[in-house]
């Protein structure tokens, strides 16, 4: 889940963060039918052999528990629809973690409360009553999200019929402290104490509590762990479990895994974990010291009462560096010595910049310390304003009416609106006297504004939009669409944010054709309007106004290196890698031009150095570093005292807008973990599921002994390829920069490519090209995570889906999984080389089966 101070694009995702939690269900739920089992080979995106439900939206895992020969999957689901919400948990089975059975809704919501996420456990000794010791309940213990207060609390549900059905406790909540950030109970039986143990949340105050109790019933406080590791984001889904180090059954450590959102190491949500002890009271993880960043030469410390030779516009930066928090602004901390440079002067509404001179780049790294708002530099965007496009000018909204442009609804009235309607915020960024708005009335107004018929015969089509970031591709947009021959060939939509900018589409491939503007609004949760104006068809590309706060590095004009905070107002390390400009005349730039939540930035220390400096994320322990790996738990009482986990496999940034249908969401494939000593520090490792072999089918293809310099090739003889693969690969490097494997290439250039990057030492997935990213700004991105070569070898596992990878490097101490979304066509698998040579010492690549049952 996820909530936090709300600014702009914040607002949606505290909906969607009030999402992630828990949940509870009814009384007594009748069993229903269960569904028919679709084909998965039917529909594009469907996964081969990770766990999706026939229909809906699903999150996160609950309930992870093994009885009577059964792995129990519950999971966060909506039953009426593939967007968040009416949380409820849905059900599947399996009886070796693979091949899976979705079964009916096993706790619904009701007219009182959703069902947020939580654990489930069998009571073998029946201390709850609820059963018998010939058969034991199992109790599902969750967060009952209370409609009406958004109070959270922990509650329980038992089931006598091995989790078909189960009837909600009377005496619920079993924990209610008043909180509604409390939330994702995991609960195991302690044997040392006899009791129970309960691992639960406080999510935005970045804690985890633990509570005991003899009969799931009456619990009672022990302790609590944090604020530790990675705090930018609210913490859910907590578990905590015993683990043997390299095997060793004498040497136990306790892992508890924290789940971040947003903060995660791959920008967006992530699951974080910590080693140490737990003494049956209290968990205490082990001291990782105090961080020292590299030296290095000190370039800028803002010491000094003025700018120096750094040189400023607009008003955000002041006259000279600030001494901590300005007027109206949050604490300060972490930035070094007196000074800063902040651009909170005058608060978030201000803008500017602050420019270092010229320099010549001579040391590898820059590193510096940053915070305040997480706005990214956009390449192609602009710090000023430019001329309108010239062009056909298809819609101004001027004038007072809207021309020949038809509606329906009531959300845009009869007429454009001259800005911000009652309860809006400011609307700014429009031109002229009007604009189409679709908040009148609120967010809870619906309908659509479409032009007449028009022919396209220039290039672009730019125009202006702001409000909800509701993509067409989602039940519930909020959208301009461009549809020829009443098919939608193109979209956009707004960012969370009233103040429109520039955005265009490039029509040239539909020169000729007979065309129509749509503008939709059918979405009536937050952010449920957009804004709209000055649609012009042109043959010059409008370019956006910047809206980023950020720390740039600027060479030949061109930004080539860049960070942001993380929302908040800590400073933290961050670093940018100079390595590719050596020679070079550089200049850092201190970006404000945000005037909208978090609208600020916050920069110290920069200094010139050999190594890069790492952020408190960068130095938090991972379980996956993929953009696509979040809610993370594991099984309790699996056989032979395995600790098997699974994550959903999608990330809060886009998860209501990843194009598949007639679901969303999936499970990632479970793993089995592990401690093992890496580089003298235990770490956390998970490699698939041994089961998943059941799923081969046909012949592998083998190929090795190889070199392979500055090129990409098809792997094997006859060519490996598939949209569903286990592959298998062992590298020798030699000279080559990066080396890997590239996988569902084909159509358009399309391809994943995931590498070794010999000059980083880091395992890396690159999908800019893996098919349909442009649904969400956050999905396109390289992904890295590190990875030492051992033994004069890489090794690596990958997982391959319809619409995902899952990389396992070496033991499993680095894994990545990111969802992807390519042609169904693009199926090529290519060994490739950069800038010199490597050895591929053995591949072995093996096509897998449905696991759908």
């Amino acid at each position: 889940m996820s909530s936090r101070r709300v600014s702009g694009h914040a607002r949606t995702r505290m909906i969607a963060a009030t999402a992630t939690a828990c949940a509870l269900s009814a009384a007594l739920l009748a069993p229903q039918a269960a569904a028919s089992d679709p084909r998965p080979s039917t529909e594009t995106y469907r996964p081969q052999f990770h766990y999706t439900p026939q229909k809906n939206w699903m999150n996160d895992p609950n309930g992870l528990v093994y009885y009577q020969g059964e792995y129990h999957l519950f999971y966060q689901y909506n039953p009426n629809g593939d967007s968040w919400g009416d949380m409820s948990w849905g059900h599947a089975v399996s009886t070796d973690l693979v091949h899976w059975k979705e079964l009916p809704l096993a706790l619904s919501h009701d007219d009182k409360e959703m069902v947020f996420s939580g654990s489930a456990v069998v009571d073998r000794n029946n201390t709850t009553g609820f059963g018998t010791k010939d058969n034991p309940p199992m109790v599902a213990i969750y967060t009952s999200h209370d409609k009406s207060t958004g109070t959270q609390a922990q509650s329980i549900a038992y089931s006598t019929d091995r989790g078909r059905t189960f009837t909600k406790y009377d005496g619920n909540p079993v924990i209610d402290i008043g909180s509604k950030e409390f939330r994702d109970p995991k609960v195991q039986w302690y044997a040392p104490t006899k009791s129970w143990l309960m691992t639960v949340s406080l999510s935005t105050e970045h804690k985890v509590l633990f509570y005991s109790s003899k009969n799931l019933k009456d619990w009672q406080p022990l302790s609590e762990f944090g604020p530790a590791g990675a705090t930018g984001g609210v913490w859910e889904c907590p578990d905590l479990f015993p683990l043997a180090v390299d095997g060793d059954r004498k040497k136990i450590k306790w892992v508890l895994v924290v789940n971040i959102n947003p903060g995660g190491i791959a920008g967006g949500s992530g699951a974080q974990y910590f080693v140490g002890d737990f003494d049956g009271t209290k968990f205490t993880a082990e001291d990782k010291g105090t961080y020292t960043p590299p030296a290095g030469t000190v370039v800028q410390d803002f010491e000094s009462p003025g700018f120096g030779t750094w040189t400023t516009t607009g008003t955000a930066f002041g006259q000279g560096p600030a001494a901590g928090a300005l007027d109206g602004q949050g604490p300060v901390s972490g930035f070094e010595g007196k000074g800063l440079a902040s651009s909170f002067h005058g608060g978030d509404g201000a803008t500017g910049t602050l420019t270092s001179p010229a320099f010549t780049v001579d040391s590898p790294y820059l590193n510096f310390k940053v915070a305040g708002g997480q706005h990214p530099h956009q390449a192609g965007t602009v710090q000023e304003r430019g001329p309108v496009p010239e062009g056909t000018t298809l819609a101004d909204f001027e004038g007072g009416t809207y021309g020949g442009w038809t509606t329906t609804g009531d959300a845009f009235g009869t007429a454009p609106a001259t800005g911000s309607h009652a309860g809006q915020q400011e609307v700014s960024g429009f031109l002229g006297g009007g604009l189409a708005n679709s908040f009148l009335n609120g967010d809870s107004t619906t309908g659509s504004l479409t032009s007449p018929e028009f022919t396209i015969d220039q290039d672009y089509v730019d125009f202006l939009i702001g409000g909800g970031g509701h993509p067409a591709t989602q039940a519930n947009p909020t959208a301009v669409e461009l549809l020829v021959d009443g098919a939608v060939v193109r979209s956009a939509t707004g960012h969370d944010g009233e103040a429109l900018n520039w955005d265009s589409w490039d029509v040239r491939d539909l020169a000729g054709k007979q065309a129509r503007i749509k503008i939709v609004d059918d979405n009536t949760g937050g952010w449920g309007h957009i804004n709209v104006d000055h649609i012009v068809l042109s043959d010059t590309q409008a370019q956006p106004i910047s809206r980023e706060t950020s720390v740039n590095l600027i060479v030949d004009g061109h930004v080539v290196g860049s960070a942001t905070g993380s929302n908040n107002e800590t400073l933290d390390w961050a670093s940018i890698d100079m390595r590719p400009y050596a020679g070079k005349r550089a200049r850092i730039q201190i970006v404000d031009m945000n005037t909208g939540g978090w609208g600020q930035i916050m920069a110290d220390r920069f200094t010139t150095a050999d190594t890069p400096a790492k952020s408190a994320v960068q130095r938090a322990d991972w379980a996956d570093y993929g953009k696509d790996y979040y809610a993370a738990v594991s099984w309790e009482d699996a056989p032979g005292g395995k600790r098997y986990m699974i994550g959903w496999m999608n990330d809060w940034e886009y998860s209501g807008s990843v194009p598949t249908s007639p679901w969303r969401g999936a499970q990632s494939i479970p793993r089995q973990m592990a401690l093992r000593t890496v580089d003298g520090r235990i770490r956390l490792t998970g490699e698939p599921v041994k089961s998943l072999a059941s799923l081969r089918v046909g012949h592998p293809v083998a190929a090795g002994g190889v070199t392979v310099t500055n090129t990409s090739q098809a792997l094997g003889r006859p060519a490996a390829e598939g949209t569903a693969l286990d592959i298998e690969a062992t590298f020798s490097p030699k000279d080559a920069e990066r080396f890997g494997i590239k996988v569902r290439t084909g159509t358009e250039g399309e391809e994943t490519v995931i590498g070794y990057d010999t000059t980083t030492r880091e395992l890396y997935v690159d999908r800019t090209r893996s098919g349909a990213v442009d649904f969400s700004e956050a999905f396109p991105g390289v992904q890295r995570a590190p990875l030492r070569v051992e033994n004069g070898k890489v090794k690596l596992r990958i997982l391959v889906d319809r619409s995902s990878v899952e990389v396992f490097g070496g033991s499993g101490e680095a894994v990545i999984t990111d969802q992807i979304f390519p042609d169904p066509s693009s199926q090529g698998v290519q060994v490739f080389a950069e800038n010199g040579s490597v050895r591929l010492d053995h591949a072995l690549v093996r096509q897998l089966g449905s696991s759908r049952r």
